[in-house]
């Protein structure tokens, strides 16, 4: 089937240009992918206000974050089947409407429990808001204009994570946390009518709930549920010295056996992982998990070395992450006519290398780098997610038939999510161990019989006892020992960057796997 037939007869019966309708309905796409991504981080700046109002300790507030990347990951591969069952007017209305709800039910917690369970909402509904918005681009546009929706929802999925952390400092500093989830309301309500204008009503299959792939279902819930939680808590737990991240370990594990059963035993699975056997989309969904890993990884490494190192607060720190947008914003009105001039293997290795290269900047960190220490990077990253991003999107269409969008959508996007997981479990795991050697390899090399110590903890020691200070040598000896750390510690976050700039290198060559796409026809689906 070709999306051209599909899309123009779904759209406006026009082969060039979409009618208002479509576009009205591409607009609730958008917003409602915006929210979603946006609600990913937008409590990391407030979490530590959020822990200390609903009773929370450090380790049990991670879990507010958490519960929502969980969800989000198990409902978007399962989106594809809800649209096909409910139809995507009636889905996306349910979704918006329970986002909103949950969104309340998270302003208004006052315990854990009661974040919990609202952040697990909103990520379920938030989830299928994602990958929708793509499969609107592609059945309700013409192939004329879908590199433009395309676009933008690339953009929306930038710049989502991005304004999170500012947008939720700004709020938690000058208003109150409680409307880093009431922000949601009014966008939700227009939302809703956006859905009531621009999509046409579609009967649901009902009958399709009884023979439904519910092995698959229930193998999609266990498999990526369980996955992401032992990637979030691995470390925290010490992996599998743990019973509870074995535990988990063997549920993903059973969760994904119940997934490929579910593949032999329905002629429609829940989702079709065949779809990752085709060269093309294959390559798509591993070079979009190094994507996801950027993306979530260095938005965590950079607020954090800037708090622990230059003193910066969560919103300070998320302006020097807004820098990413900038490129963004600048290449997007580019990207449509660079999508059907330029071969899409070009413009991914293009952006795959501005992020190796943002990685790789910020190799020579010190104890005195400050935020403009990252604007290089930071721009070079937003460079990397203008091309990468939005040609990956364009590909992971363009590789699959038009009645596969929907499957093809929700692995895009898990697939970032995804990468995301392993990226933060990555961060987790090295920092902790390449914190400890580098606390050795200096520590060894400034014992108490060092002559550089030696002559450091005298002149420390005489300029504290001339101010003053009483017990100067044991003062003089704990300053020398957070700066031990303090070195260490900026030389771990080197090594975060290299490791994930060395990751994007590798999977560079995967771009020439993509098949180039004709010109004028960029969108055509086969």
């Amino acid at each position: 089937m070709n999306i051209a037939a599909a899309a123009g007869t779904q759209a406006s019966g026009s082969a060039r240009k979409g009618d208002a309708g479509a576009w009205l309905a591409v607009a609730a796409g958008i917003i409602g992918s915006f929210m979603a991504t946006l609600d990913i981080s937008i409590v990391n700046a407030a979490l530590p206000t959020i822990q200390g109002e609903v009773g929370a300790s450090g380790t049990e507030g991670t879990w507010i974050s958490t519960a929502y990347l969980v969800a989000e990951i198990v409902m978007i591969p399962l989106t594809g089947w809800f649209v096909r069952t409910l139809g995507l007017r009636n889905f996306l209305l349910v979704c918006a409407l329970m986002f909103t709800a949950f969104s309340v039910v998270c302003g208004l917690s006052s315990t854990l429990t009661m974040m919990i369970i609202g952040r697990v909402g909103q990520g379920l509904a938030g989830g299928a808001l994602i990958p929708t918005a793509l499969t609107i681009v592609a059945t309700r546009l013409p192939p004329a204009q879908q590199t433009t929706g395309t676009a933008l929802f690339g953009m929306t999925v930038i710049m989502g994570p991005v304004l999170g952390p500012l947008l939720g400092g700004w709020l938690t500093e000058n208003v109150s946390w409680h409307y880093a989830f009431f922000i949601n309301v009014p966008i939700c309500a227009g939302l809703v009518a956006l859905l009531l204008l621009g999509l046409p009503h579609e009967k649901a299959n009902w009958p399709g709930l009884l023979d439904a792939d519910w092995l698959g279902i229930y193998g999609l819930a266990a498999g990526l549920g369980g996955l992401t939680v032992v990637l979030e808590e691995g470390q925290r737990e010490r992996w599998f010295e743990s019973s509870e991240i074995n535990l988990l370990s063997l549920l993903s594990l059973t969760g994904f056996i119940a997934l490929l059963v579910g593949q032999f035993r329905k002629r429609a699975p829940v989702i079709r992982l065949s779809l990752l056997l085709q060269r093309s989309f294959g390559a798509v969904f591993v070079m979009v998990m190094a994507v996801g890993m950027i993306l979530f990884g260095v938005m965590y490494m950079i607020p954090q070395f800037l708090a622990m190192i230059a003193g910066y607060n969560t919103e300070q720190a998320g302006y020097v992450l807004l820098l990413a947008g900038l490129p963004t914003l600048l290449l997007m009105p580019m990207m449509p006519k660079l999508l059907d001039t330029v071969d899409v293997r070009i413009l991914v290795i293009v952006g795959l290398c501005c992020f190796a290269a943002a990685c790789f900047v910020n190799l020579w960190l010190s104890a005195d780098t400050v935020g403009t220490h990252f604007v290089a990077g930071q721009l070079l990253q937003g460079c990397g997610l203008a091309f990468a991003m939005m040609a990956l999107n364009q590909a992971a269409i363009s590789s699959v038939p038009a009645e596969l969008a929907g499957d093809a959508s929700g692995l895009f996007n898990a697939g970032r999510n995804l990468g995301g997981s392993v990226g933060l479990a990555l961060i987790s795991t090295f920092q902790e161990r390449r914190m400890s050697f580098h606390t050795e390899m200096i520590g060894s090399a400034v014992t108490a019989n060092s002559p550089r110590a030696q002559e450091y903890l005298h002149g420390l020691t005489a300029q504290l006892q001339s101010s003053g200070g009483g017990e100067a040598a044991l003062q003089a000896g704990a300053r020398l020992g957070r700066l031990v750390q303090q070195q260490a510690l900026v030389m771990t976050y080197g090594d975060l960057f290299w490791i994930f700039g060395v990751i994007v290198v590798c999977t560079i060559p995967l771009a020439f796997l993509l098949k180039p796409l004709p010109k004028g026809t960029h969108l055509a689906m086969h």
